[in-house]
C-alpha cells in the first residue's frame, strides 16, 4: 500500500492569506507552506484513491508524479474520490476534476445529501461529467480497484455552516484502508477518541490523526476545539502512549497550530509522546 499526503492544513491553508498571528508570521518567514488536507491511497501503486479534494487540488496533483497521466494520454490513474465530511475545504476541490470522463464519489448519505442540496456540487458536476454515488456506512466495508478494501467510521455529527439546516446525522467519518495485510486510518475531523475508533486503529500500521488544533482554548474560550469537533493534540498525546502500535501523524492543521512551523516546544512534545507531524508530499510505503 501507498498513501501520498497531499496536504496537511485545515481549512485555508497555513499561512493563511488573511492572517497575520504569530504562527502565520512565522510560517512566512521560515518559508513554511501547507496547503489544505488530502491524502491519496493505492493498494497496487496504480490505481490510486483520493480522501478528500481541497481547493488546492489541482497544485497538489501536479506535484505529485504517481497521479499524473502516461505522456500522450488523459488517462490518469485516479478511481475514485472518498470524503470524510462535507466541509468546503474537503470538497470545493472536487470542481477542479470536471474534466475526467467519469467520477466515483464515496461519503456517507448525509454528506451525499449536503452536496446535492444544500450545497449542490454534484449537481454542478453532471453538467460537466457523469458522477457515480456510493454510499458508505459505519462499519461497512467496501472493495476497491487494486486489491484495496476500505471501512468507514462515523466520528461525529458536525455540520458545516452552509448545512445547518438540515437534520444532524453521519456528518464525518475516518477511513481505515487494507491491502495484503497493511493497513492506514485518516481521522482529520476526530471528535473523541471512542471505543469505535478505538476498533478502527486496532492492529493498523499508520493513523492520521486530526491536528487541527494543538490546545482546546487555542482559539479563544469562545471557540473551543471540542466545539467545532476536534479534540485538541494535546489530549489526544495520553491516549497515544496508552495505545502503542501504530505510526501516528497528525494531519490537518489549522494555521494558528504551533505544529506548523519546526522545531518548537509543541511539536517536541508530540514526538516525546510516541507521535510526529505529517508533511506536504510525505510517501508511506507500508
Amino acid at each position: 500500500m501507498k498513501v501520498r499526503f497531499l496536504g496537511t492544513a485545515a481549512g485555508g491553508g497555513a499561512p493563511q492569506w488573511n492572517c497575520g498571528c504569530r504562527v502565520c508570521e512565522g510560517a512566512r518567514a521560515a518559508g513554511v507552506s501547507r496547503t489544505q488536507d488530502s491524502v491519496a491511497v493505492s493498494g497496487d501503486g496504480h490505481a490510486w484513491y483520493l480522501v478528500n479534494a481541497s481547493p488546492d487540488l489541482r497544485a497538489q496533483l501536479l506535484a505529485t508524479p504517481e497521479l499524473r497521466p502516461p505522456a500522450g494520454t488523459r488517462d490518469v490513474p485516479i478511481r475514485g474520490v472518498l470524503f470524510t465530511s462535507a466541509e468546503l475545504d474537503h470538497t470545493l476541490g472536487l470542481l477542479s476534476l470536471r474534466e475526467a470522463a467519469e467520477l466515483d464519489v464515496y461519503a456517507t448519505e448525509w454528506v451525499h445529501e449536503a452536496l446535492t442540496t444544500a450545497f449542490p456540487l454534484q449537481a454542478v458536476l453532471s453538467g460537466y461529467t457523469r458522477v457515480r454515488r456510493h454510499d458508505v456506512r459505519d462499519g461497512e466495508s467496501i472493495e476497491l480497484i487494486g486489491g484495496l478494501r476500505v471501512t468507514a467510521t462515523v466520528l461525529s455529527a458536525k455540520r458545516p455552516r452552509y448545512a445547518g439546516a438540515l437534520a444532524p446525522g453521519d456528518s464525518v467519518c475516518a477511513y481505515r484502508f487494507d491491502a495484503e495485510g497493511r493497513s492506514f486510518v485518516y481521522a482529520p475531523g476526530l471528535a473523541a477518541w471512542s471505543p469505535e475508533f478505538e476498533k478502527a486503529i486496532a492492529g493498523a500500521d499508520v493513523v492520521a490523526l486530526d491536528g487541527t488544533f494543538f490546545t482546546e482554548d487555542e482559539m479563544g474560550a469562545t471557540r473551543p476545539a471540542s466545539g467545532m469537533g476536534h479534540l485538541a493534540v494535546r489530549e489526544q498525546l495520553p491516549l497515544i502512549e496508552a495505545h502503542p502500535g501504530p505510526r501516528y501523524l497528525f494531519t490537518h492543521l489549522n494555521n494558528t497550530s504551533p505544529l506548523v512551523l519546526p522545531d518548537t516546544p509543541e511539536l517536541a512534545e508530540v514526538v516525546a509522546a510516541g507521535a510526529d507531524v505529517a508533511a506536504d508530499g510525505l510517501l508511506l510505503e507500508l
